[in-house]
């Protein structure tokens, strides 16, 4: 049944949102040299790796500096800093889930240089579901959170998951992303 939401919605939302994808890629080749898209490995489901799309908010050959960044940092472009606060960046990732890369909801994927953050366990109990666009420790922190508290929300939320779940997490993320309620 997750799945099944997944794909009916991703899809829909794809497309919905498209015109608004090609308005922002502009903006990012209007605002600075290279591709507008950024393409990353990941770490999803059983581990697999996957391409995870986005849109680009940094300058090129940022990810040399490393893969956590502060609300300042000189990496970001100016158009990149709006589409992070508006979390349009993440919008080329609805591709990701209608390909079954990754979920609406789940733990944020990982780079494969931050596996090191988890225990064997801790890692086994992430994979055990795909990785989401938004998660329990996004709208409960986002990166402001501790690397600790974050993993402990990503871990309760693969071993409770279902789309009850899912749908709460979702009601969250459109109220933070709309600058209702929450943090951000």
């Amino acid at each position: 049944m997750k799945r099944a939401l997944d794909l009916v919605v991703g899809s829909v939302l794809f497309v919905v949102a498209s015109p608004v994808m090609l308005a922002c890629a502009i903006a990012v080749k209007v605002g600075s040299p290279g591709s507008a898209l950024y393409a990353a490995e990941r770490i999803g489901r059983d581990e697999r790796p996957f391409r995870q799309y986005k849109l680009r908010s940094m300058r090129i050959g940022a990810d040399a500096a490393g893969f956590r960044t502060a609300a300042d940092d000189p990496r970001i472009t100016t158009v990149g800093r709006f589409l992070r606060r508006t979390s349009l960046d993440e919008l080329p990732q609805l591709w990701n889930v209608v390909r079954g890369d990754m979920s609406l909801v789940g733990p944020r994927p990982a780079a494969p240089g931050q596996l090191g953050d988890y225990t064997a366990e801790q890692r086994r109990v992430r994979a055990s579901v795909r990785p989401g666009i938004t998660g329990l420790a996004q709208v409960s922190g986002r990166s402001a959170l501790p690397i600790e508290q974050a993993v402990a929300l990503d871990l309760w939320y693969a071993t409770h998951a279902s789309v009850r779940t899912d749908l709460r997490i979702l009601a969250r993320t459109l109220s933070i992303v709309v600058g209702r309620r929450g943090t951000n």
